[in-house]
């Protein structure tokens, strides 16, 4: 019979072999861990997981060994490098040079230079009335919306 200390120990290794699993991808299925697959290389994993903890190997060496076997891809959080932050940070970048033309454009439209010439030719600034009137006058229409372009 097995004694209490031997039951804790497989207990320990095997809480530690799921955790690892959960956050290995199967190579196969490649949306599963290799915990919740029933793949033939998912189950190979587990029990080389199992038999890399009986031997002594800590978590983090683990998962390099499995790294470099299988790519980086092998593991649900890949390493945090250069790459990686450029991946994450894509969208918020576009997005700010996407406002940051909106802003122009709207700063443009605002700022007439024909507004600015008139009150250099006439040496007096034109008073507000005569802006918005100018702004009117010389701002061009809209674009016709096209049948092709959705609806505001």
């Amino acid at each position: 019979m097995a004694s209490e200390e031997d039951v804790k120990q497989r207990q320990v290794v095997e809480d530690r072999a799921r955790n690892i699993s959960h956050n290995v991808r199967c190579t196969e299925c490649g949306s599963q861990s290799i915990e919740d697959s029933q793949a033939d290389v998912a189950v190979l994993l587990r029990r080389l997981i199992r038999d890399k903890i009986k031997s002594g190997k800590s978590d983090k060496e683990i998962y390099k060994k499995l790294e470099e076997d299988f790519g980086e891809t092998v593991l649900y959080a890949p390493k945090f490098d250069l790459q990686t932050a450029a991946i994450w940070l894509s969208p918020v970048i576009v997005g700010g040079v996407a406002a940051g033309v909106w802003a122009y454009q709207k700063h443009r439209q605002r700022t007439n230079v024909h507004i600015m010439a008139l009150n250099l030719v006439r040496g007096v600034p034109l008073t507000p009335r005569e802006k918005e009137t100018m702004i009117d006058i010389l701002t061009p229409p809209p674009p016709a919306r096209r049948w092709w372009w959705p609806l505001k």
